[in-house]
């Protein structure tokens, strides 16, 4: 009897491990899954305090295009708007004068090469007679004061040969001023940009000097801000200063110049900045608000996190620290925010990998690996 129920008790038992046996396979397997994850490690950065300073962009080719003639106004290419090219044909001015002016020119050079032929000639026969003169010497026909005069008349010959060739370069310099002053008839946009405001008409006369057309060139620009006396005397040329536009759009830039005269009135001095960002140039508006933050004093090493490794639990920022191929979770206090990282206060030291690729379902002690970790 007692033989029969030792059967059964092994029996029962035997059957209650065999219902067990799924589930401690997948007890074990489970235990056995280690969850892939993307980690980053705690870095030591310079940080650099900065004061935010509002700028404006300019433009480095900018201005009014005036005439170098006085004339009347025959047509006008452009209008307040348009777009041009360095070159592009913008004002065409009278030139009826100008032509008329320019044919004078041309019959007086004309006039001034036929004298030359003529001193040259007559240059020519004051040397021959005199040469027959000399020939005489030996003769009882020579006179010495024929030689003389003959000598004479060969000085004012070559004067007037010297004087004709001058006449020329008068008349060739005349007519190159002439054909200069038509030229100036076509007034050309002297730098690329955009045409924003027209100052005369079809039919108008101009004077020289006065403007014609304004053109601003806005794809070269750049930043200029006053600051502080007191904060522009530490900056230094060539430094590097973030900008930041009212869309959000960073801009990186360097200071090119910092002009040594200060405003007496606002007690700020002016500084320029290049725009390092070729991307962002053709978008960019002349007098367009930037905000720049400008460097105080020497940077400082500081301790910082992967923003994407901080999470909130229960009001508290924590992160997940690989260690020992296991998730840990640590407490940690923050800082100020520097680009796409975090200022550690504490709870992090600089060579710590923390979790920032699928933190979000982690478990404190659950096995893991780093991807790209063997």
């Amino acid at each position: 009897m007692i033989r029969k129920q030792e059967i059964k008790l092994v029996l029962i038992s035997n059957m209650f491990g065999l219902l067990l046996l799924p589930f401690m396979i997948s007890v074990g397997a489970a235990q056995q899954r280690v969850s892939a994850v993307g980690v980053d490690q705690v870095i030591s950065e310079p940080l650099l305090q900065t004061m935010p300073v509002l700028g404006r962009f300019i433009a480095k080719e900018s201005g009014v295009v005036a005439t170098r003639i006085a004339e009347r106004v025959h047509k006008m290419y452009v209008q307040v708007g348009d777009r041009v090219k360095k070159g592009d044909l913008l004002v065409k001015l009278e030139s009826d004068r100008l032509d008329n002016q320019i044919q004078l020119l041309q019959a007086n050079l004309k006039i001034t090469k036929t004298q030359l032929a003529k001193e040259t000639v007559n240059y020519k026969k004051m040397e021959q007679t005199h040469k027959r003169i000399l020939a005489l010497r030996t003769s009882a026909a020579f006179r010495k004061d024929r030689e003389e005069d003959s000598e004479r008349d060969m000085e004012i010959a070559a004067e007037m040969v010297s004087r004709a060739r001058a006449d020329i370069d008068q008349s060739k310099a005349s007519l190159k001023a002439g054909q200069i002053s038509l030229q100036d008839t076509y007034i050309k946009a002297p730098y690329p940009g955009v045409v924003i405001k027209r100052h005369t008409l079809p039919g108008n006369y101009v004077r020289v000097g006065d403007p014609i057309i304004t053109i601003f060139n806005d794809t070269d620009l750049e930043i200029e801000a006053d600051v502080p006396s007191i904060r522009a005397l530490a900056l230094k040329t060539n430094t590097k200063v973030t900008a930041k536009l009212q869309n959000g759009i960073i801009l990186n830039t360097i200071i090119r110049a910092i002009i040594p005269q200060e405003n007496s009135l606002t007690r700020a001095v002016a500084i320029r900045l290049i725009i390092k960002d070729e991307k962002y140039q053709n978008g960019l508006l002349g007098n367009q608000a930037v905000t720049l933050k400008l460097p105080i004093g020497n940077p400082d090493d500081v301790t910082t996190v992967h923003k994407d490794a901080v999470l909130v639990k229960n009001g508290k920022k924590i992160v997940f620290i690989f260690r020992k191929g296991t998730a840990n979770i640590q407490p940690i206090k923050l800082g100020r925010a520097i680009g796409n990282r975090f200022e550690v206060l504490a709870g992090l030291k600089v060579g710590d990998l923390v979790v920032v690729r699928g933190n979000e379902r982690l478990r404190p002690g659950e096995p893991i690996k780093p991807n790209g970790m063997r």
